[in-house]
């Protein structure tokens, strides 16, 4: 290099080497010869820079995510726009807070390489790097769930998942599950209506799904949802537009993101709150926490909280967006879970899964690094490289060590619970049942095109490999959501 020329960097700081190296700096002698013995001759074991070239490429891919494996996702930042001081004492919802923070989205069922546009759910997770550690929310692009157990969660992904003996998605499997499970029925309402399948990641909404507990300066408890409208609006693709779209662009979706935001075209969100009295959860018509149901916004209506930016694409995909780990139970001061028996599942079984794909020093890797003062006595395990970050290893200790400030994060953000153990459903509020809410989206939120279109794709994916027992099973099922719709759906399957 040229002494008269500065060394170019990195957007990390590192200077931009001209030259390559090895992955310990070395300079390498080629990047296309081999060692041999003359240059017909055999290779030699001793090319130590060919040997590390081949081993880290077997090494290259981590497990994939066993469910939201497809995804792209961008950094940017939030912004309160609301003051919502009086519900949660949680720093990064405080009045004028703003802090960085990144988003993955994803589609749920299919691998790596499977079609952005297919009929599915789509992951919406957001981690906000607070000034107390980072505050993960894992929704969804749906404000309900398929099922109110975690018991019945990894069942009900692998029926959605590929069959065992030929390796092929089965609507027979999917459709078995979804009859047997008819606390399915709002959920699969939205999966075949026209949110099913979103235009692209910047035009759908995010929902926590989830209730969670929000605290106050004061100790008051509040129990919240939360939703985060697209500024862009709702756009969706019909079937047809889907399939064909799958064959032509896999990866539109992954695609349509990078390059809005590399265009400048940064989309955003902005962030609601339904807020529900702590008191009001036992006596409401509904059971506040059963991921099949949604608050009606005429008892609860939005409040807005703050927006979301993304402004950034990640400089290595891999990097940022494959190894970013997202948690339910990554809950900062002021925010914390509620009954809700998926949430309480999904607290251990996110975590677990991070530290199998990507190792037990997850929180090390770029995109989950806390940016704020980190005092943990974790240590050692497989690639860490950050040094304890305490005088000795355990607590309590008389060398200086961090100690738990109960003073300032002792507040107990839970519940009281009580009774005998036993392995039963939700105890039944006023309104309960698995079909109500289902038909009223049918009945009063859809407009007759919308119905339509909901008859059509709901008839198309009956009609593809789905048994006869199952087939009986799952008109009647939609009969139980909606006669008229149950009966316009058997006329088109028969009539087909």
């Amino acid at each position: 290099m040229d002494e008269a020329t500065p060394p170019q960097l990195l957007t990390d700081g590192r200077t931009l080497v001209t030259h390559t190296t090895n992955n310990a700096g070395i300079p390498v002698e080629s990047d296309e010869h081999s060692l041999t013995i003359g240059a017909d001759g055999p290779i030699l074991l001793q090319d130590h820079y060919l040997i590390e070239k081949m081993a880290q490429f077997n090494r290259e891919r981590v497990p994939e995510r066993v469910v939201h494996a497809k995804g792209s996702g961008a950094y940017g930042i939030f912004e309160v726009t609301n003051d919502v001081s009086q519900f949660t004492k949680a720093a990064l919802f405080q009045p004028g807070a703003r802090c960085e923070m990144l988003a993955r989205f994803s589609t749920v069922a299919g691998e790596q390489g499977s079609p952005d546009s297919w009929r599915d759910p789509r992951g919406f997770a957001l981690k906000f790097y607070t000034e107390h550690g980072n505050y993960d929310l894992v929704g969804n692009n749906t404000p309900i769930f398929f099922v109110r157990d975690p018991q019945k969660f990894q069942d009900f992904i692998r029926s959605q998942k590929r069959r065992p003996d030929n390796g092929l998605r089965d609507h027979d499997m999917q459709w078995d599950f979804w009859t047997l499970s008819p606390e399915s029925a709002h959920m699969v309402t939205w999966l075949m209506g026209d949110r099913g399948i979103p235009r692209d990641y910047r035009h759908m909404n995010g929902y926590s799904s989830h209730t969670y507990l929000w605290v106050n300066g004061g100790g008051e408890r509040f129990w919240v949802k939360y939703h985060l409208k697209t500024d862009q609006g709702i756009e969706f693709l019909t079937q047809a537009e889907a399939d064909e779209l799958a064959g032509q662009d896999p990866d539109a979706h992954r695609r349509d993101l990078f390059e809005a935001i590399d265009s400048g075209n940064a989309p955003s969100w902005t962030m609601n709150v339904q807020v529900m009295p702590f008191e009001d959860a036992p006596g409401y018509r509904f059971n506040p926490f059963d991921l099949t149901k949604v608050w009606p916004h005429g008892d609860y209506p939005l409040i807005e909280v703050g927006r979301m930016t993304l402004n950034q694409n990640p400089e290595d995909y891999f990097i940022h967006i494959e190894q970013a780990a997202f948690e339910p139970s990554s809950l900062v001061p002021g925010i914390g879970p509620s009954p809700d028996k998926m949430l309480l599942g999904r607290l251990f079984s996110y975590p677990d899964t991070h530290r199998y794909r990507i190792g037990p020093n997850y929180t090390q890797l770029p995109p989950n690094r806390p940016r704020s003062p980190l005092a943990s006595y974790a240590k050692d395990g497989p690639m860490r490289y950050e040094p304890a970050a305490t005088a000795r290893p355990y607590a309590p200790n008389s060398y200086g060590g961090p100690e738990a400030d109960v003073r300032s994060f002792g507040d107990p953000a839970g519940w009281a619970a009580a009774g005998e153990m036993v392995r039963e459903a939700y105890t039944l509020h006023s309104e309960d049942d698995d079909w109500g809410q289902a038909g009223t989206m049918v009945r009063t939120v859809l407009d007759d095109a919308a119905r339509e279109r909901l008859v059509s794709n709901i008839a198309g994916h009956l009609k593809d490999g789905v048994s006869a027992p199952v087939l009986e099973r799952a008109v009647q099922y939609w009969r139980s959501v909606d006669q008229d719709l149950g009966d316009r759906i058997a006329k088109q399957v028969d009539g087909g």
